[in-house]
């Protein structure tokens, strides 16, 4: 039924937010200041960062030592200690983006049209962040999911999977990897790349094509609600053309028809790409089959909705 309890003010999350873009977190991080100093530093208006620190400090993220302003203990575990249960980096940054997209729908509604990208570096960034914080927890057990029944040291293909986080995890399994990702990623993520480890970045854009296989299994990892049906076709033809005979595709994404979160995140399709969306199974189903791969039935491994297929011919 409609949740109307649902209908409130993110006010604490949307302070934060600002807080984040304009850089105070960072700024206070290793160099408490006085309200003057931070506004120069920021190059905020006084009267506008004096309220916001107010907030904040209420909320308990930030704190007074004597006439200086210093993060909180529980704020600098949350922002920057990543060894800390509470951690969480910068990686909600990526909603806070998201929700200003969204409170432009009835203008996409009319338009047909996504949100205009501003400061798309920014974004990427904290795209990336999310996506790696999100995915760290349920790795491990879609990975072993993933490399069953394949051969030893199997020849992966991590489309999309700039984060390294599932990268990663296969290469602790033994896999050889291959991550496909855009430039700009893998330029930003390449300092973060264990050199130990059997992992190949390559720079490209799957939907022009694919790192020349034979491999094991491509693995797609939130990557197919970006595009419509044009597009998924042509990259499970792709992928099922680099795969060995036997070969698996395995799909990560949400399955609408399946529960809420896949008809809410569709939305999100909307307003931020031209074709993108959540799609059925059977429409899954369908676009593998044309590509020569038979799905099994969808199963649920680390709270994640999987599709994986194989190839048949």
């Amino acid at each position: 039924m409609p949740n109307t309890g649902s209908f409130q003010l993110p006010q604490e999350f949307l302070i934060v937010g600002a807080a984040v873009q304009t850089g105070l977190f960072e700024e206070l991080k290793n160099n408490p200041c006085n309200l003057e100093e931070l506004a120069v530093r920021t190059k905020t208006d006084r009267r506008s960062v004096w309220t916001v620190i107010e907030a904040l400090i209420a909320l308990k993220y930030l704190e007074y030592d004597g006439e200086k302003i210093k993060l909180t203990e529980e704020a600098d575990n949350i922002f920057f200690n990543p060894g800390h249960e509470q951690y969480t980096g910068f990686s909600f940054m990526h909603a806070y983006n998201i929700m200003k997209a969204w409170t432009q729908l009835p203008e996409v509604m009319h338009s047909g049209q996504p949100v205009p990208k501003k400061d798309v570096s920014s974004h990427s960034k904290h795209f990336i962040k999310a996506m790696s914080h999100h995915a760290r927890k349920s790795a491990p057990q879609i990975v072993d999911y993933c490399l069953k029944e394949l051969p030893a040291n199997p020849r992966v293909l991590d489309v999309g999977g700039g984060p390294l986080t599932y990268a990663n995890a296969f290469a602790g399994k033994g896999a050889m990897v291959t991550v496909l990702d855009l430039s700009g990623v893998i330029d930003m993520m390449r300092p973060e790349l264990d050199t130990e480890l059997p992992i190949k970045m390559v720079k490209g854009d799957f939907t022009k094509g694919l790192p020349p296989g034979p491999y094991d299994l491509v693995y797609l990892g939130n990557v197919c609600h970006i595009y419509g049906e044009r597009e998924n076709r042509k990259l499970f033809q792709d992928a099922a053309a680099e795969l060995e005979q036997g070969g698996q595709i395995v799909i990560n994404d949400m399955i609408r028809g399946t529960g809420v979160m896949p008809a809410l995140f569709g939305v999100n399709m909307l307003v931020n790409t031209t074709s993108g969306g959540t799609w059925t199974f059977e429409q899954y189903r369908t676009w593998l089959a044309a590509a020569g791969c038979s799905a099994a039935p969808w199963k649920e491994v680390g709270g994640r909705q999987l599709i994986k297929a194989a190839k048949v011919q």
